[in-house]
């Protein structure tokens, strides 16, 4: 049922919000998850003609 969605989430994301919280309790700060960019170094650019 529709009114049933909300309470069947936010028991679904239970978990994952306590891990959360005890990551901010712990490090006292705001976690975030890092994005480190794992491709290609910049590079030069290149006519269509010349590649």
């Amino acid at each position: 049922p529709r009114d049933q969605f909300t309470p069947i989430f936010a028991i679904s994301r239970t978990a994952g919000w306590l891990a959360h919280w005890k990551e901010q309790i712990a490090n006292n700060r705001i976690f975030r998850p890092t994005q480190v960019y794992t491709g290609y170094d910049p590079r030069s650019y290149k006519p269509m003609s010349t590649r």
